[in-house]
Formats: structure tokens, C-alpha cells, sequence
């Protein structure tokens, strides 16, 4: 990965860190990383523990952030996810956000998405 991805991945997690605190979330972690996997965020909603996918987009050139989700992504974000929650002992409500940025026309658009794996057999 080149220093301006990452620059560019770690500007995009800091955007999606501040929105969630202005809906009061609680930032619990940051950037958890095991083989195969990583969570960008993890957060609390009142007595719900969520995972935050953040994923941003300079153009729609490859299409927007929201559409860079895939089945394949999703999979990869639950068994992590599994894998966090066993880890941390985590025995409450779990769900999978996504914080999708995408910069047009010199303005920043963030759109949230709750429970993207809705439709999908995640097993919490």
C-alpha cells in the first residue's frame, strides 16, 4: 500500500471517527488488524457494539464508496468481526456499519449505512 493510500485510508477513518462522535458514539477502538482482516472502527451505540467500515472515494471513477461494498467484502467483515467479538469476550449486540465518503464537486458527502449485513446469515 503507497503512504498516500494509507494517508488518504487513515484521513477517512478520522472523518468517520468525528461524525460518530457528533451522534454520540463512543470510540472504543481503532484499526484492528488480525491475518486476513481488519476492522477501521469499532464504536459503541448505547448498549450495541458496532463495527465501522469506512471506505472513501476521491471520484466515482470505479464507482462510489457505498457501491465498493461487495458480498466478498462483507464475508471478509463478518468472519473478523466473529473473531473481534470472541476476542474481546463480547456477549451484547453486535452490527456492521458502513461510513461511505465520497468527495464531489469540492464537498465532502458522508452517508451512513446501519447493519449492512442485513440479509445476510452472520451468526451474532
Amino acid at each position: 500500500m503507497t503512504k498516500f493510500k494509507k494517508e488518504q485510508g487513515k484521513y477517512g477513518e478520522d472523518l468517520a471517527a468525528k461524525y460518530l462522535a457528533g451522534l454520540d458514539y463512543e470510540i472504543i477502538e481503532r484499526n484492528y488488524l488480525i491475518r486476513g482482516g481488519e476492522i477501521d472502527i469499532v464504536a459503541q451505540d448505547g448498549e450495541t457494539t458496532v463495527i465501522v467500515e469506512v471506505k472513501l472515494r476521491n471520484s466515482d471513477d470505479f464507482g462510489s464508496a457505498v457501491e465498493s461494498i461487495t458480498k466478498s467484502k462483507v464475508k471478509y467483515l463478518i468472519r473478523t468481526c466473529k473473531i473481534y467479538a470472541f476476542e474481546k469476550n463480547i456477549k451484547g449486540l453486535l452490527r456492521i456499519d458502513l461510513i461511505a465518503i465520497d468527495f464531489k464537486n469540492g464537498k465532502v458527502e458522508i452517508e451512513h449505512i446501519k447493519n449492512i449485513t442485513e440479509g445476510f446469515n452472520v451468526g451474532f
